[in-house]
């Protein structure tokens, strides 16, 4: 488990496999692959750990590289089921209970602390579904007796997080909550019908209208199929995030100005989140606990960091003040033996 091997992103990026036993799910034995960027004669004590979404895996070499430039050391996570975590014989990222994430977290982060010196601190960044995950357990890290200081974590950055779905008020409706639960138990790896859009997939990849490149059997345009196993997950997480979490750290969010949903490309999807209703990103995100900075970006894309030239300045200069706000935070909370 501390053996590190070349990357498919090439040069100053390595990965590790982590073992994590038989899935509860019954599909074979699970792995996770923790990603580092290591570029020739770096030496830091704060790192960041990288969290990715549904139909996603960490690709986004110029976020680890503006990490890098800030000081930090780079790593990545692809969860079970999940980019260079997929099996044969494996449903891409079905899971019954995001509870089940707890573990491959954990062992990243002590891998993490073990890389940077058990006296650093850990910077969290999660993408779309990664930021429903991640808060739900640093919540459930904040109940232990050190909480989430105690586990080295400073900070959370949520890009676009899924707090709520998206779409009518009556698909969150109590009956249509009930149905998913229902389904989800009973056909979980069903899909939910209606899927199979592009648009999104097709605003990125260089093979379509995009400039990003990334790898298609990992991250397909149309997006691997929801499964009611997999949504009743994400809704039991969500009812849970409702009712308020305490993660214990500060937080930035970053997101769209505006959601555009359309039936195939059109060019104003590159200035909007095509995925998820931004309005519900800003409902919610008072429920995190602790203090929350949310920053509406004009003209990005769902995934923030991979937005046109102009709302990717303006996300990484925000990132930069915030971050520059944490380290002063941070310095002066331990000064004075204040919280968070």
């Amino acid at each position: 488990m501390t053996t590190w091997a070349p990357d498919v992103l090439g040069d100053g990026y390595q990965q590790l496999t982590i073992p994590l036993g038989t899935d509860p799910d019954g599909e074979g034995e699970l792995e996770a692959t923790l990603v580092r960027y290591q570029p020739a004669s770096t030496s830091t004590s704060r790192a960041v750990l990288y969290v990715h979404g549904f139909t996603d895996y960490f690709f986004q070499q110029h976020l680890a590289e503006h990490f890098a430039a800030q000081g930090y050391a780079f790593f990545a996570l692809d969860l079970r089921k999940c980019g260079r975590s997929l099996r044969p014989g494996q449903t891409p990222h079905f899971v019954t209970d995001l509870r089940a994430y707890d573990v491959e977290l954990n062992a990243a982060l002590q891998l993490v602390r073990e890389q940077i010196g058990t006296g650093g601190d850990v910077l969290l960044v999660a993408h779309s579904t990664g930021g429903l995950i991640v808060p739900l357990w640093l919540d459930r890290l904040q109940r232990r007796p050190q909480g989430t200081a105690g586990a080295g974590v400073a900070g959370l950055v949520l890009n676009s997080p899924w707090f709520d779905l998206q779409g009518p008020a009556l698909l969150r409706s109590a009956g249509t909550t009930a149905a998913i639960d229902a389904l989800g138990r009973l056909s979980g790896k069903t899909p939910v019908p209606g899927q199979k859009l592009d648009t999104y997939g097709s605003s990125l990849h260089v093979s379509s209208n995009g400039e990003w490149h990334y790898n298609l059997d990992w991250k397909p345009l149309s997006g691997f199929p929801v499964t009611f196993g997999w949504l009743r997950a994400v809704r039991r997480g969500h009812a849970q995030l409702h009712r308020g979490l305490d993660i214990g750290v500060p937080s930035l969010i970053l997101r769209s100005k505006s959601t555009v949903f359309a039936s195939r490309y059109n060019p104003t999807v590159d200035g909007a989140d095509a995925v998820l209703d931004v309005d519900q990103i800003a409902k919610w995100a008072g429920c995190l606990g602790n203090r929350t900075t949310i920053v509406p970006i004009e003209g990005a894309r769902h995934d923030v960091f991979l937005s046109t030239e102009k709302p990717l300045a303006t996300a990484f200069a925000e990132l930069d003040l915030w971050l520059t706000w944490l380290d002063a935070h941070t310095t002066t909370a331990r000064r004075t033996g204040a919280g968070a």
